[in-house]
């Protein structure tokens, strides 16, 4: 199982960010994606989730109405739209995807909202 994280960087609070996460290895299709951060003296949490064949969706409370997650099946790929950003959502972002109770990660990317 491979996961690549891209598309973080530094944004001006309100503006937007766009992340993706390349997958490899495992039947992508077949499996629910999520997305995770970290920040700074913080624990890891839970930002959203999607289902395999994209029928339902989560966020966590503090990006609902913000953040939209999708993924492309033909392309291997699972992305986060993040919009209205503020700078309590400077982190790290992982992709993350759970097969026999295992869970995987990617590297994460920086994420930091900042004037």
């Amino acid at each position: 199982v491979q996961l690549v994280e891209s598309g973080g960087g530094l944004v001006q609070p309100g503006g937007s960010l766009r992340l993706s996460c390349a997958a490899s290895g495992f039947p992508f299709s077949r499996y629910d994606m999520s997305w995770y951060r970290q920040g700074p003296g913080k624990e890891r949490e839970s930002v959203a989730t999607i289902s395999s064949a994209s029928i339902s969706t989560t966020y966590a409370d503090s990006v609902k109405g913000r953040f939209t997650i999708s993924r492309d099946n033909a392309k291997n790929t699972v992305y986060l739209q993040m919009n209205s950003l503020k700078p309590e959502d400077t982190a790290v972002y992982y992709c993350n995807t759970k097969r026999a109770s295992i869970n995987y990660w990617g590297q994460g990317t920086q994420v930091t909202v900042s004037s």
